[in-house]
């Protein structure tokens, strides 16, 4: 069954150039070991909220856009693989990919598909 993980994150605005290169070259890790596609996207109307929202979720700043991304990958058990060797792949490392935002603040989890229209 296909897998999918998911990711918010708040990135500095001024970031977003060195976020979209950083993802890119993230991507390509994460389809050479296994996932089927990988797609970012940059918070255009994303509401600040009183008791929950996504800029609350991680602490979004004034000067900060929420980023929602998601990973597919071909099942679960393909996903824990691929990931061991995205986390293993040099290409992915902080001194050559640098994360452009505050990791610590990036929410994630893994679904399974239930409803595809």
């Amino acid at each position: 069954m296909e897998y999918v993980e998911g990711f918010v994150a708040a990135v500095p605005n001024a970031s977003k150039d060195a976020f979209r290169n950083h993802a890119e070259k993230a991507a390509v890790v994460f389809k050479e070991h296994g996932a089927t596609s990988v797609v970012e996207c940059w918070g255009v109307n994303v509401p600040d909220g009183k008791v929950t929202s996504l800029p609350l979720a991680v602490k979004c700043e004034t000067d900060e856009t929420v980023v929602f991304s998601w990973v597919t990958w071909p099942s679960r058990e393909a996903r824990d693989k691929g990931m061991d060797a995205v986390f293993a792949d040099p290409r992915t490392s902080s001194e050559v990919n640098p994360m452009p935002f505050d990791g610590t603040r990036l929410i994630y989890g893994g679904f399974e598909k239930l409803v595809v229209a």
